[in-house]
């Protein structure tokens, strides 16, 4: 749900995809091609949150802040599943982790990777192609092209999906039992993919 505050009404691209089942509120700003997953609650009551083009927030992340501070996500930043972010910058095409906490004033350079459930102190600095794990978080090298890689195919996949979603997305009834096995059409069973 898109929820208007105090005269701010959030601004999403045409061509991204907020889940029904998210709330986004106030001041926010939505660029090309995200995806916003069910669960997820970007609340831009006290400050901002700005997300640039190719971003990703996945099912069940917080976005917030301290009154006047502005959440950035540039261009291409991927937040897994259960992340929270508050009062942060992450640097473009960055990838944090499932269930990590990004406190206030941390700020992530470019292209850096945080790992499953670590915890990044308020105020913190981390240069671009840090690899940061732990709770509490720190370096513990440099992210390498390889993965840098591996995480850009990985958001490319996530920013196609708006478009997806939108031609393709709709509520339904569930079927009683599984269809009888269709044979395999360009890489995929269709409907189904093979389950068992």
């Amino acid at each position: 749900m898109i929820y208007s505050f105090k005269n701010f009404t959030p601004v999403v691209h045409e061509t991204s995809f907020v889940h029904p089942q998210a709330a986004v509120t106030g001041n926010v700003i939505i660029g090309k091609h995200c995806y916003i997953g069910p669960g997820a609650a970007l609340r831009g009551d006290w400050g901002g949150i700005v997300l640039e083009d190719g971003c990703n927030v996945q099912e069940n992340c917080t976005i917030h802040m301290f009154p006047g501070v502005m959440v950035l996500l540039k261009e291409g930043a991927h937040i897994g599943h259960g992340a929270v972010i508050h009062g942060a910058t992450i640097g473009k095409n960055c990838l944090v982790g499932m269930n990590s906490v990004i406190m206030d004033n941390v700020v992530l350079g470019d292209e850096c990777i945080v790992g499953a459930l670590s915890f990044l102190k308020a105020d913190e600095q981390f240069e671009s192609r840090s690899l940061i794990v732990g709770n509490p978080a720190k370096k513990i090298k440099e992210v390498t092209d390889e993965m840098i890689a591996w995480k850009t195919a990985g958001t490319a996949l996530y920013q196609s999906l708006p478009k997806e979603m939108q031609e393709t997305w709709q509520a339904c009834e569930p079927l009683r039992e599984v269809p009888e096995k269709k044979e395999l059409q360009d890489g995929n069973y269709k409907p189904y993919r093979k389950l068992i």
